[in-house]
């Protein structure tokens, strides 16, 4: 048995290192000043004519786009990846329930294999079918949530069950086919764009150009620039997902090992790290990770903190361990960009224009 436990560990942290190297030499060519991506640069105008076809046959109406009887907000990226958007969302959908409107929130639902059709989120739904991030934000907010792959039917499906004042769309900024009101963009301020270039030999899913048309840009930690609004993503916390328990984070003085499925890894290890978590070993998985009992126990013996990120933490509920914490993310703006967010928001219901 001890044996079977040990060879288990060792197979999955050798899986996880060579899925590692593939992740860093992606981001190599992306993300830092080299010339590998020069290759593949011929895909990338290819791919920006693509994408350039498709947004013109959507404004000559020749492709579908469908405006829904209430307003819609779209918070995305340019970026493959994430960069912040699911917490802004829990931000905007906490800040607006405080205003006393019903809001919806409706998402593609990655990772889930509910098979692309509309389906509602509860916050007893099971991540792998609905999506791990639709799962966070229904057990944060309590938010009427739907997922589906055409993004227009999760708006019609939330608008059978419940009465919505509007919708907030986390990512789909280049879903045209569904109108919206308000564009947001979020930009990972570590990253930024890379090295500005369409994929495949940078990045970004269109041109960087959006960006002069979109809302509202606001940056996920480093310096902001003019006209972007700083979020600073912060947790002091860690939960435990057998027991509830809640203690400051500085108190795991225990060797502790790090986990974490999503975009940007390391962030969440450096945050830990200023935090004076005492990280013993940091394990990286690919965004959207499904987990199973067998694959994290194998990473840490019994009396070993586990600790993971909140998206990661939905994952594992049903078969948490007593040596397991996560750490709940609080997003953070300042007053003065939360007054101007928020009145544009209301701003835009009551003028009620649509942009495609």
């Amino acid at each position: 048995m001890l044996l079977g436990t040990a060879l288990l560990k060792q197979l999955t942290i050798l899986f996880l290192s060579w899925r590692q190297l593939a992740r860093n030499s992606r981001d190599m060519i992306w993300f830092t000043d080299t010339l590998w991506h020069y290759p593949l640069l011929p895909l990338s105008v290819l791919y920006a004519l693509c994408i350039k076809l498709r947004c013109h046959l959507y404004r000559w109406q020749l492709f579908a786009s469908w405006q829904p009887p209430i307003p819609v907000i779209v918070i995305g990226n340019l970026t493959v990846g994430g960069s912040g958007k699911t917490p802004l969302v829990i931000w905007l959908v906490q800040q607006l329930q405080q205003q006393g409107l019903q809001v919806g929130v409706i998402s593609r639902g990655y990772g889930g294999n509910y098979g692309g059709q509309a389906q509602l989120v509860y916050q007893d739904s099971l991540p792998q079918e609905v999506g791990d991030e639709p799962v966070l934000i229904v057990q944060r907010t309590g938010v009427p949530m739907a997922v589906a792959i055409r993004r227009s039917q999760a708006v019609e499906r939330l608008l059978q069950h419940y009465p919505l004042d509007l919708i907030i769309s986390d990512d789909g900024l280049q879903h045209y086919g569904l109108q919206r009101q308000l564009e947001w963009l979020v930009i990972d301020g570590k990253r930024r764009f890379g090295n500005g270039h369409l994929l495949p030999a940078g990045p970004l899913r269109e041109g960087l150009e959006k960006i002069g048309s979109v809302d509202a840009l606001i940056v996920n930690g480093g310096d902001p620039q003019p006209n972007e609004h700083l979020m600073q993503l912060q947790f002091q916390q860690a939960v435990n997902l057998l027991t509830n328990e809640t203690v400051p984070l500085n108190t795991l003085s225990t060797a502790t090992v790090a986990m974490a499925g999503i975009a940007d890894p390391q962030r969440f290890f450096a945050q830990l790290t200023q935090h004076g978590v005492n990280l013993q070993q940091k394990i990286a998985f690919a965004d959207h990770q499904p987990y199973q009992l067998a694959m994290l126990q194998s990473l840490t013996p019994a009396e070993q903190p586990l600790l993971m990120t909140e998206k990661d933490a939905v994952k594992c509920r049903a078969f948490a361990q007593a040596n397991w914490w996560y750490c709940p993310v609080e997003t953070h703006l300042s007053a003065a960009s939360t007054m101007l967010l928020i009145n544009q928001v209301l701003d835009k219901i009551a003028d009620g224009t649509t942009t495609i």
